[in-house]
């Protein structure tokens, strides 16, 4: 298990010794690799890997939905199942997949769980499990974190960033888009690429539907002004994001995106993926991973 101890409510020390005590008692076997720093996640999650192979076990991950993406992703590229206890500050891919909010419930389910079959995004070969995107979004994340840093992870906090980054902003994209074979070019401040039924619908997204027949779906966002943005946004808190002329929704299998801004190619964007933001090497394919995570999950009715 990787556990990142900025996660949760409580303090990390007493997380890993109640995982380790209820396991224990369970009969189960289980290594906890507590995680500082949100950037160890990746390497401390290939070493568990390895470790989890040879044991026969499975890569379990506590911490939000960065943390939950880099491990899934270690899992994902040696087809081990994966595990994941929400501890995040919006936890989509938990509550999407039903899973426990608190540790000691969510312990419990994971004990009795078994695989199943779920699909997850891909751009560029990494995998997402929530939402990635390119544009203003990206940019929020990152004065998102700043902020969370300086004054705690609190959802107040969040949209407070949230709001200062939007009236500031004042950058567009253009962009070659190409959309199942057929290209368009058009100016955007964001393009928005979901694969969360729970996020989409909150949203207020009609085209959320297109998940259940192996799509993701792609909002893209004309350019606007910074009040007309706040608009937007409140659109999107009350889930009426599909009423909003500047938003365009849509599910696809295969889905394109080329920078065209400045003289230079390729060229490289920045990049959120659940949360955490990278640069990422034009062109920008997104689609449908070829094969599902195994996801560890109570059956129903269990």
């Amino acid at each position: 298990m990787v556990l990142n101890r900025r996660s949760g409510a409580r303090p990390a020390h007493e997380a890993a010794d109640l995982i380790e005590r209820l396991t224990r008692e369970a009969g189960r076997a289980c290594r906890v690799h507590a995680v500082r720093r949100g950037a160890h996640v990746p390497a401390v999650a290939r070493a568990a890997v390895e470790e989890a192979r040879r044991l026969g076990g499975i890569l379990v991950a506590a911490g939000g939905d960065g943390t939950l993406n880099a491990v899934a992703q270690e899992a994902y590229r040696e087809s081990l199942p994966f595990a994941a206890l929400p501890q995040g500050t919006f936890n989509y891919f938990g509550r999407e997949h039903r899973l426990s909010l608190e540790l000691e419930q969510a312990l419990a389910s994971l004990l009795k769980a078994r695989p199943r079959a779920v699909q997850v995004g891909e751009v560029n070969g990494r995998l997402f499990l929530v939402n990635a995107s390119v544009g203003l979004y990206p940019r929020v994340l990152e004065e998102r974190e700043a902020a969370t840093r300086e004054h705690g992870r609190h959802r107040w906090v969040a949209l407070w960033s949230g709001i200062r980054t939007v009236l500031r902003e004042r950058r567009r994209l253009a962009l070659r888009v190409e959309l199942d074979g057929e290209p368009r070019l058009l100016e955007a401040a964001t393009i928005f690429v979901g694969n969360n039924r729970l996020q989409l619908d909150r949203l207020g997204v009609a085209q959320a539907e297109a998940l259940d027949h192996g799509q993701l779906v792609a909002l893209w966002v004309r350019p606007l002004d910074p009040v007309s943005t706040l608009g937007l946004l409140w659109k999107g808190a009350t889930g009426q994001l599909e009423q909003a002329r500047a938003v365009e929704s849509f599910g696809f299998r295969e889905l394109e995106v080329e920078s065209l801004s400045g003289a230079t190619r390729p060229r490289w964007l920045k990049v959120a993926i659940d949360g955490e933001v990278l640069w990422l090497r034009t062109p920008l394919r997104f689609r449908p991973a070829p094969r599902p995570l195994w996801l560890m999950a109570e059956p129903p009715g269990a």
